[in-house]
């Protein structure tokens, strides 16, 4: 095998340095060579073209979408290939090794990426076969499994902090003792399990969050029973009134999710969506008008699969006639796969249509081919998305998108340059902002590192979202949903850091009402599960609360203040408290059914 040119290594310094400091690039060289057992003076063109595709693409998606790390490396690896006329041709062990990694995402088939690398990986087999070249199927695969693992990344953060807030409000309810109580307990563990596997489990989730709905509303509307009328009972009525609220928003967050693929191609759904949103915010929708709104949803859904499956039989047989390029094969089936499973295929049947354009545009081979209209059609399509993860590109480039859209379906070729600078212009903001949110969770996660001791249910609300911070600040190139949660995590956690001192005032409510010993308390100072011995004299009060509902016991001023305590010890996972102020002995125990039974005597 020839040796490097001398100085070609300095290619991609060259080609990249835009993207990522000279002496950045230089270093990952000299680390990727290294750990190969060459300098980089030494590499040949296919230990440099693989440094590319892994090490240089994999720290330039630390900087810019992966879209745009793709092509950049895409222009060095085509001038790496003219410089030395040599690219080194995959083996069936690259291929077999691709199929291994796909498994890990068999799970997922309602994802795009899922079922476009199925159909690549039976193409490049085909190809195979046939004698012919799978180098760039075998390159689209892996991209494909990039993409799906930043994806499955993305989602187990997601579920992991679904699971920190599904546990937090167990310890709430599990004192309800019924069915649901026990189903939901079967079905965080069945989480549990996922997560700590890497696997994701949404209708698991989905159906311990409608669960969670469930017993909360059940536990807050037992506490109006409870308490009757008064302040007390309208807070808790208030506390109804925001959980229908939350639950509302959330069942529109997950069909904005569910029918993402959906909303892009009826825009009109999409504005009905965010009005409803805003509607909720204000006043929850009923459960009817939730089921009547997603029941909308299925039914255009269903419609538009309809309309997809009849346009691809239109361009399966505008196209076979024509010499079908390993490009159109795998577009054909990855959109065969997507409708079979009730998935739309908007992007498979747009690049598909640019291919029978550019076909029909110049029947005489004049113009584009039907591989080269596919290419570039997928290429305008990689542009668009991109341009939807950052705020304001895809409106400056809606007429650029438009004109070149125009003249692939007309056979003319476009140079795609223009707007790639468009995105290009966009990348620094992306990149600082990014920097912004991980200064933000670093910041955050050592102020809650210093007031961590601090108990209530704030500052514990805080540390869930700080570890969904840590995680989120590990992922590498996020995708738009994924940054947009970060965002939320982030405002969120602040807005908790400045409810700190309001806890901490909450608890000196407590010590002013039951004492100062009361206070040290709810800090940690008592030791768990100590209960001393004090026999109740004669004159006792006693009262039976089920967590902040109270079941029996005096109705008077000390009410509010005491659910508010027994709220606090479950948060804190306490089961028994003594206490003492200046007139009485305070008493709680918990029992195995998550009664709480408080007794105050006289001293």
């Amino acid at each position: 095998m020839a040796t490097m040119t001398a100085g070609l290594h300095q290619l991609p310094v060259k080609m990249l340095g835009d993207l990522i400091s000279p002496r950045a690039l230089e270093r990952i060289l000299q680390d990727a060579a290294t750990s190969r057992g060459v300098t980089p003076g030494g590499m040949d063109p296919q230990t440099l073209e693989d440094i590319l595709k892994r090490e240089v693409f994999k720290r330039l998606q630390l900087s810019v979408p992966a879209p745009l790390a793709k092509r950049r490396v895409s222009e060095v690896l085509t001038e790496l290939s003219r410089s030395t006329q040599e690219r080194a041709p995959l083996n069936d062990a690259a291929l077999d090794g691709l199929e291994e990694h796909a498994r890990r995402f068999t799970l997922y088939f309602d994802w795009p990426e899922t079922q476009r690398l199925r159909g690549v990986l039976g193409v490049a087999r085909q190809e195979q076969e046939a004698g012919r070249d799978i180098a760039a199927l075998v390159q689209e695969g892996r991209d494909l499994t990039a993409q799906m693992d930043r994806r499955l990344q993305e989602g187990l953060v997601v579920q992991a902090q679904d699971l920190a807030e599904l546990r937090a409000i167990f310890t709430r309810v599990q004192g309800l003792g019924s069915r649901e109580v026990r189903r939901l307990d079967t079905l965080i563990a069945q989480i549990d399990e996922a997560q700590t596997q890497g696997t994701l489990v949404p209708s698991e989730v989905d159906r311990a969050r409608a669960l969670t709905y469930t017993l909360r509303k059940l536990l807050e509307s037992s506490v109006v029973q409870g308490l009757g009328g008064g302040d007390s009972a309208e807070g808790a009525q208030a506390r109804v009134l925001e959980l229908e609220r939350e639950h509302a928003l959330q069942t529109i967050s997950a069909a904005e999710q569910e029918f993402a693929a959906l909303l892009l191609v009826r825009p009109e759904l999409r504005e009905q969506l965010e009005t409803l949103r805003g509607d909720s915010a204000q006043r929850p929708l009923t459960a009817q008008a939730l089921e009547s709104w997603t029941g909308t949803l299925r039914a255009v859904l269903a419609e538009v699969l309809n309309e997809q499956r009849a346009e691809l039989s239109s361009l399966e047989r505008d196209l076979s006639g024509q010499p079908a390029g390993a490009g159109v094969r795998v577009s054909l089936d990855a959109a065969r796969h997507l409708l079979d499973g009730g998935t739309l295929a908007t992007d498979e049947l747009r690049a598909l249509g640019t291919a029978r354009g550019a076909l029909q545009a110049s029947p005489d081979g004049a113009g584009l081919s039907g591989e080269a209209g596919l290419h570039a059609g997928r290429e305008l399509l990689d542009i668009e998305r991109t341009a939807r993860d950052l705020p304001g590109a895809a409106a400056e480039l809606a007429p650029l998108l438009a004109a070149a859209q125009t003249a692939l379906a007309q056979g003319r070729p476009v140079d795609l340059d223009a707007l790639w600078g468009v995105l290009e212009r966009h990348m620094g903001a992306a990149a600082q902002e990014r920097e912004s949110f991980d200064d933000r969770a670093d910041r955050i996660v050592a102020e809650y590192d210093a007031v961590r001791g601090l108990a209530g249910e704030t500052t514990q609300r805080l540390g869930r979202l700080a570890d969904t911070l840590r995680a989120q600040r590990r992922l590498g190139p996020m995708s738009a949903t994924a940054r947009a949660r970060y965002a939320q995590t982030l405002n969120d956690a602040e807005t908790l850091l400045a409810e700190a001192q309001a806890e901490y005032r909450a608890a000196q409510e407590v010590t002013a009402t039951f004492g100062n010993d009361a206070l040290s308390g709810l800090l940690g100072v008592f030791e768990f599960g100590a209960l001393e011995e004090e026999e109740p004299t004669p004159a006792a009060e006693v009262w039976t609360l089920q967590g902040c509902m109270l079941l029996s016991g005096p109705k008077d001023e000390i009410t509010v203040p005491l659910t508010n305590l027994i709220t606090l010890a479950e948060d804190m996972s306490v089961t028994e408290l003594t206490m003492h102020s200046a007139g009485y002995h305070w008493k709680a125990q918990q029992d195995a059914q998550g009664l709480w039974q408080v007794t105050r005597t006289r001293r």
